[in-house]
């Protein structure tokens, strides 16, 4: 979600770094700040502000800075709330040193600790203030030994403490004409100009200035200077990265190099997911905080029931939605298709809470659904992607998904930032009605923050296996998907996100199902896509598995191909289908997430091999704002 653009140059520093920041505004942020150097007599200045750039740039005017390096930031609060003081960058304690950071320091608490013991003073509610003080803490520890520590190798030595995700960058007054940028996660590029060098969290923040792009991969670190850029890894070993020319529009430009914007945003989901948690959730205490709710305390424990309307990928994931929420609060749910509701003479109360799902907060029969509720004396709760859609504004509450703009029409990100919602605010109605622990609040709140590490190790290990298996049956008329509980609704995702994009007629379908019609179809020619994972401290995910296990032996005994979804180091499964797609292990609840991501990749290496349109399926659009 955070924007980030740093220059080095001839030009004036702060127009450079606001215009760039301006570019960045798509990617959402509440509060904006930029640091340049090498101006005056301290060496670096400052300026701050919540809200929106304009309210920085009123700041600058009344009190204007001059630098001849910089970096600026717009941020979207995550540790914090979105004030001045806890805006980027962020100083260390003798303010000479700034750092700005997109991502998340998941061991911050602990490494604050430390470093308070060590004497330091922090200002601010962030995780990003900590690496300021990580890297001032090496170069100090390096003057205690009569040495002198560029900057680069104390960030180095920093960057090697940090667990989580960071894309980071970071000047220092005491260090003229100098940027270090560092990236594990989010993304960063190097922008190469003549005799003027830019670092971004994307490229349309600097293609104004420059076409010739260096992307940092994982591990990556850039060193700017007025010479040129050096490439190193987090232990100082040199490495090189291709200049890429960029030829794009700017439309093209937000694709980050990646062929499609659907591949992007698939490999978006972990930034989504996490960006969809924080703030929302307590690592401490296991307690979860949605804020702007109008729908009282007392109204959420004395609901009696939770009514759920939404079109498409949405409805599927209100589907897993009613599992969670029946699962942790002990609350019933129904879920209708919205465009269905209105016509069924729904029975809704003042007692029943709406809760509609969309992406863009747009979709006509969405709303529709919403005004029925409404009018049947209900309050309503949106999840919605888009800040101040129209669904929100009728809404007594919003759950925003912060997946950031999804612009390929079949959703991916959009989908899993849509279940995260849904568990939070499961867990949410569980602990005002009193049905879960502190302690099981706390331990599903800890699952729920490993997620997106699993999931960028999921999108590490099943794209070429998925790449591969497209090559096998792109050329398939059917396919099948089968799934139970709470893993049907991901059946049903896969099957939808296949026909979407590769034009190939999927169906998904509950697994215990199988043997009451659809069998009559199965073949050598079928190919079955089966969710088989199971969570092994929960016994009935366990028995649902074992029923899977019969489906799968119902499948193979008619020949037909199987590709299951299962959970690392299930070797029992592998001896009964074709192909294995491995997903790490998980709460039965937090599975989903997990398990849609391999289907998300194998339908996109399907429809690519098919030579269709990925982004923009023919008949389709983004947001349906007409019934």
């Amino acid at each position: 979600m955070c924007g980030i653009v740093g220059y080095i140059g001839p030009k004036s520093v702060v127009p450079v770094i606001l215009e760039g920041l301006r570019r960045l505004e798509y990617r959402g942020y509440d509060s904006a700040g930029i640091a340049v150097a090498g101006g005056n007599a301290n060496g670096l200045e400052l300026r701050r502000a919540p809200g929106k750039l304009r309210n920085l740039e009123e700041v600058i005017r009344q009190q204007p800075l001059q630098g001849i390096y910089g970096i600026g930031h717009t941020r979207w609060a995550t540790h914090g709330r979105p004030t001045e003081e806890n805006a980027h960058p962020h100083r260390d304690c003798s303010g000479r040193l700034v750092v700005v950071h997109n991502g998340i320091v998941e061991n911050y608490l602990q490494l604050k600790q430390q470093l308070i013991a060590e004497g330091h003073k922090f200002v601010t509610e962030t995780d990003t203030e900590i690496i300021a003080h990580l890297i001032e803490a090496e170069l100090t520890a390096a003057k205690g030994n009569g040495h002198t520590l560029p900057l680069e190798e104390a960030v180095r030595r920093a960057v090697r403490r940090l667990s989580g995700a960071f894309a980071i960058g970071v000047l220092s007054a005491d260090e003229p004409n100098k940027i270090v940028a560092a990236r594990s996660g989010p993304p960063a590029v190097i922008g190469v100009g003549d005799g003027e060098y830019f670092m971004a969290s994307d490229i349309p923040g600097i293609l104004h200035h420059t076409r010739d792009i260096i992307f940092l991969a994982d591990g990556d670190m850039a060193v700017l200077t007025a010479k040129g850029v050096e490439l190193t890894d987090f232990h100082g070993n040199p490495i090189e990265r291709k200049v890429q020319r960029i030829t794009w529009d700017p439309i093209q430009a937000e694709k980050g190099g990646y062929k499609h914007f659907m591949l992007k945003e698939i490999k978006e989901q972990p930034r989504a997911i996490r960006d969809t948690t924080l703030g929302r959730v307590s690592l401490d205490t296991g307690k979860v905080f949605l804020s702007e709710m109008q729908i009282t305390e007392e109204e959420f424990r004395n609901a009696s029931r939770v009514n759920i309307a939404a079109c498409g990928t949405s409805w599927h994931a209100g589907l897993a939605g009613k599992f969670m929420i029946e699962r942790l609060a002990r609350l019933p749910v129904e879920v209708d298709y919205a465009s269905e509701y209105r016509y069924r003479d729904p029975i809704a109360d003042a007692h029943a809470i709406g809760l509609l799902i969309t992406q863009s907060g747009e979709t006509a029969d969405t709303i529709a659904a919403q005004r029925e509720m409404i009018a049947k004396g209900s309050k309503t709760l949106a999840i919605c992607n888009v800040v101040g859609a129209a669904i929100t504004r009728e809404a007594q509450g919003t759950i925003t998904t912060n997946a950031g703009p999804e612009i390929g029409v079949a959703s991916t990100k959009a989908f899993t930032a849509q279940l995260t919602a849904l568990f939070v605010f499961a867990l949410f109605l569980a602990q005002k009605r009193g049905t879960i622990s502190d302690a099981a609040s706390l331990a599903l709140v800890n699952e729920l923050t490993k997620i997106p590490g699993k999931l960028r190790d999921v999108l590490l290990q099943v794209e070429k296996e998925c790449e591969s298996l497209a090559k096998s049956y792109s050329t398939a008329r059917d396919f099948l998907f089968l799934g139970r509980g709470i893993h049907y609704p991901i059946a049903l995702e896969g099957a939808l996100k296949l026909k979407e994009i590769s034009y190939i007629h999927a169906e998904g379908y509950p697994a215990g199902e199988m043997k009451h019609g659809p069998n009559a179809l199965i073949d050598e020619t079928l190919p079955v896509v089966v969710i088989a994972t199971k969570d092994p401290e929960d016994p009935d995910s366990v028995l649902k598995y074992e029923k899977t296990l019969s489906n799968i032996q119902e499948v193979t005994a008619r020949s037909g191909k199987v590709i299951a979804v299962a959970i690392e180091g299930d070797e029992e499964i592998r001896s009964l289908v074709d192909h294995v797609l491995y997903v790490p292990q998980a709460p039965e609840l937090l599975l989903p997430v997990l398990e849609v991501v391999p289907l998300q990749l194998l339908a996109y290496h399907i429809a690519v091999r098919r030579g269709c349109d990925v982004d923009q399926p023919r008949n389709l659009a983004k947001s349906v704002t007409v019934e």
